[in-house]
């Protein structure tokens, strides 16, 4: 694909061309390493690297147009130089006029919050395909278009990649789209220049705080994608959650709220449930689910409310969305031979982790024990730690520390920072083992028959990040092998 700049210079923040408006771009490149020949390089100003600095490296490379906030000492005559105030803000507007609006020929719709995107993303889009139509998917675990699967990189990608993405999905005929939308993306600007049909907001809670400094600024990040909607599009927000609200304040989108505990658009009371599955009761109409805990209870009704605002018959949600298994590393439940029940779940954050425990109390009868395993990804917000600590050694009757992805960090110093958090009236439940394969045997062996075991933090993931390097790890497969050798 290769386009003129005049046809993609479409972002009103330009400041001056510097050159021949009239140039040929080939490709858009945020990696100087990437530039070829007629390449649009974008010199980005990072946290800790300034790409004004590769602008001479990407010109010898081939670049034919350099977008940046400050004019080089040194102008090329052969090169166009596009001056704009934030680069990083500007690419999104480029790369979609590059692909040619790509969100603009189908429906996208956008789903954010801290907990339960990739669940209700990936409903959406299993609910959709199994309605007949031919769908995108852009998730935290992959990016599907149509039955073609790719593994994903970011929960959002980069807005050149992105848009790519969404060319791809208009060539495979896909008529919808569904998206995490991280409070990284939006800050980051990786959104800019898409078109939404609709956003839904799941809940917010403590996390990315090593991002954001604070968690005002976390919540501000969530709403600047609903300030940001189009005018036809619309915003549906968790009333139940209290910062729900707040999303949909100055928002121009039609504004829609669902819930299960408040008067709400959308309602849905829990009749049933257990280690099989919830029994709901959405609008009036009653429908059996193979999804557990009142936390997928929300991502159901959010997903109904969703597909109803998309103009889908109620009747027809409810019937397909009833069909739905789970989803990859969210509560999937395996049991051994000798009658434990074994609990994998992408729970890493403090709430995430009371939701998932708080559903396993009450669904168990008491008579059994609920053992979990839980640790702390490095390199990350800290500040979570002695709170899953806390809430993991409060809510389970014994619980080991572990590791999850320790990345640079030492994983038995996590750990500590986990123990910090720990009630002393709870210090005789907590056993540290850092090798996470050890922990999982540990308790297996630790447990009998009905005992309930809870492997949280890493679900879909098939690899453990230390130190730089992915070695391969599947919580849901070690298990699988420990319960049969066991």
């Amino acid at each position: 694909m290769s386009k003129y700049l005049n046809d993609i210079a479409q972002y009103s923040g330009i400041k001056e061309i510097h050159g021949s408006a009239n140039v040929l771009v080939k490709n858009l490149v945020l990696d100087s390493r990437q530039v070829s020949e007629d390449a649009m390089f974008f010199a980005v100003k990072g946290t800790s690297i300034d790409a004004h600095q590769f602008i001479p490296k990407a010109i010898a490379d081939g670049a034919s147009a350099i977008v940046c906030s400050e004019l080089p000492k040194d102008i090329q005559e052969n090169v166009t130089y596009v001056l704009v105030d934030d680069v990083q803000q500007s690419v999104g507007y480029f790369a979609s006029a590059f692909y040619e609006l790509p969100s603009n020929k189908m429906t996208l719709v956008g789903v954010t919050g801290t907990n339960g995107k990739t669940s209700t993303c990936t409903m959406l889009y299993n609910l959709f395909t199994s309605l007949g139509y031919t769908c995108g998917l852009v998730s935290t675990v992959e990016y599907i278009i149509g039955k073609t699967t790719y593994t994903s990189t970011h929960t959002t990608p980069d807005p050149i990649r992105l848009n790519a993405l969404m060319d791809e999905m208009v060539q495979a005929g896909c008529a919808y789209c569904f998206m995490e939308v991280s409070s990284h993306a939006v800050v980051q600007g990786r959104i800019n220049g898409l078109h939404f049909a609709g956003a839904a907001f799941t809940n917010i809670t403590h996390d990315h705080l090593d991002y954001h400094g604070t968690f005002d600024n976390y919540i501000k990040a969530k709403k600047k994608f609903f300030d940001q909607l189009p005018v036809d599009a619309f915003a549906l927000t968790n009333k139940d959650d209290r910062n729900g609200q707040i999303m949909l304040q100055n928002s121009p989108a039609a504004r829609y709220t669902y819930a299960l505990q408040s008067a709400a658009d959308f309602t849905c009371k829990i009749l049933e449930s257990d280690f099989e599955g919830l029994l709901l009761k959405i609008e009036s109409e009653e429908t059996w689910f193979a999804l557990i805990g009142k936390f997928n209870a929300y991502n159901l009704l959010a997903v109904y409310a969703t597909a109803f605002l998309l103009g889908i018959d109620r009747f027809e949600i409810l019937t397909h969305l009833s069909k739905q298994g789970r989803v990859n590393g969210r509560f999937e439940v395996y049991r051994s031979p000798k009658g434990i029940i074994g609990i994998v779940d992408y729970a890493h954050t403090p709430d995430a982790l009371d939701n998932v425990l708080s559903t396993i109390q009450h669904i168990r009868t008491g008579n059994e024990q609920l053992l979990s395993i839980a640790g702390c990804g490095g390199n990350r917000d800290k500040e979570k730690r002695p709170v899953m600590g806390k809430v993991a050694a409060r809510m389970s009757d014994k619980v080991i520390f572990t590791s999850d992805n320790p990345r640079n960090e030492d994983p038995s110093a996590i750990i500590e920072d986990m123990q910090s958090g720990v009630d002393p009236l709870d210090y005789k439940k907590v056993l540290k083992i850092t090798d996470r394969k050890e922990a999982i045997k540990t308790a297996v062996m630790l447990s009998k028959s009905k005992d309930i075991i809870l492997l949280a933090g890493k679900g879909h993931e098939t690899y453990q990040d230390i130190n730089g390097i992915k070695h391969p790890f599947d919580d849901r497969q070690i298990l699988i092998d420990i319960f049969k050798e066991n």
